[in-house]
């Protein structure tokens, strides 16, 4: 018996959902499983790359199926992408799937559950979903031409076939496992395995020991962050306009890390606004994220009101890791806001709140043993609830029975 995850980008990518797997399958491959990655041969911003099509790394076999690589600038290209790779990964299994086999479907590229579903059935293995987000309801509460009425209700049917067809469906959030029991009736069948970071590799580092301070000139300075990915999910306008409000105070500056459909959008608006107080960085690696969560005082997530319950910004994880207060900008009665209602360990403003925003940022920026002490709960919060130790041995006891199962 063996566990074959699939996902469109794995190690050594560093996209959000690839980071999570390579945890995972190398935690599982370190305890003795046989653990196999179906993957494409990309790196998720760099569309061009050509990854080496199978290797070993820490135990784990890596199979790199081949899929067009037009990138995420167009939605023609993006669909041919995303239709080589179902293509391309559904004959990959069909050969290396056998009775018994646990297949572990991602939710990149959108559906992939259908494919691997269908693989399941004919080869007599067992599914299971780990859904990261729901489609079609992103992308039609996005807006995206053609994902309204009927062949959004049809993709939605078959994502649904999908997930009652499997072992188990893991949802990140309790407001995502709500809506598929809505949708599916399978009780039963749906768990909450919350996304993490990595308490070694995410620690708190103080502001006087951090290199990267002095290299980005932000050493004496209070910095609001916001590091990850900047896509079309997540809220920008009124964070421009809490920025552009604090444009005077030369002790505050807003930093960006990242990258994302709106980060060209985040910079025409740098230069039309004269934001001079706004720095924008590219992605930082793994090995440096206690240092690059950790340069700033507090963090800023945000999120479309539309998409509580598809989504939860798995960047949360890496802020409480690291020992930091969150201000998060979207719904008040959303996943995020309810941990940071609950804990004491940030705050929540809605979407048209840039004045409450300012005033958030100015009370931790006027009162920085404040500002500390939330940072320390959110630490505290993380250990005892989303660490990688905690959530991967979840997933380790998850499989097991699954795989010992008669399902």
């Amino acid at each position: 018996m063996k566990i074959i995850f699939i996902n469109r980008f794995f190690y050594p990518d560093h996209s959000a959902t690839s980071q999570l797997l390579t945890d995972l399958a190398f935690y599982l491959a370190e305890r003795g499983l046989l653990v196999e990655v179906v993957t494409s041969r990309q790196i998720y911003d760099e569309a061009k790359s050509a990854l080496a099509s199978a290797e070993f790394s820490d135990s784990v076999h890596i199979r790199r199926v081949w899929s067009t690589s037009f990138g995420r600038s167009s939605l023609v290209g993006r669909s041919l992408d995303y239709l080589t790779f179902y293509a391309a990964t559904f004959i990959r299994l069909l050969k290396d799937t056998k009775p018994g086999d646990v297949l572990v479907a991602e939710t990149d590229p959108p559906l992939i559950s259908v494919v691997v579903a269908i693989v399941a059935a004919m080869r007599s293995a067992k599914l299971v979903n780990w859904v990261q987000d729901l489609f079609p309801e992103v992308a039609t509460a996005l807006g995206f031409k053609g994902m309204n009425g009927g062949f959004a209700a049809f993709l939605k049917r078959l994502r649904n076939w999908s997930l009652r067809r499997a072992a188990m469906n893991v949802v990140i959030g309790e407001g995502m496992r709500q809506r598929l029991i809505n949708e599916t009736g399978a009780v039963d069948k749906i768990r909450v395995i919350h996304n993490w970071s990595d308490s070694e590799q995410i620690r708190p580092v103080l502001r006087h020991e951090n290199p990267l301070g002095k290299e980005w000139l932000v050493e004496d300075k209070f910095v609001v962050g916001y590091s990850g990915n900047m896509g079309r999910a997540h809220e920008f306008r009124v964070i421009m306009d809490a920025a552009v409000s604090l444009c005077e105070n030369k002790g505050i500056v807003f930093l960006f890390i990242g990258a994302g459909a709106q980060l060209d959008w985040i910079k025409q608006e740098v230069s039309r606004m004269g934001a001079a107080n706004v720095i924008l960085k590219p992605y930082q690696s793994r090995k440096s994220l206690s240092y690059s969560l950790g340069v700033a005082d507090i963090h800023l997530v945000s999120l479309n009101p539309a998409l509580e319950g598809l989504i939860v910004p798995s960047k949360f994880y890496g802020i409480i890791a690291a020992g930091r207060a969150t201000i998060f900008v979207g719904s008040k009665n959303g996943e995020v806001a309810g941990i940071l209602e609950n804990e004491k360990c940030g705050f929540t403003v809605g979407c048209d709140e840039s004045e409450e925003l300012v005033a958030r940022v100015l009370e931790l920026y006027r009162d920085r043993g404040y500002c500390n002490d939330l940072g320390v709960k959110a630490r505290e919060l993380f250990l005892k609830k989303y660490s990688s130790q905690y959530a991967l041995e979840q997933w380790g006891s998850l499989l097991d029975n699954i795989s010992a199962s008669t399902i």
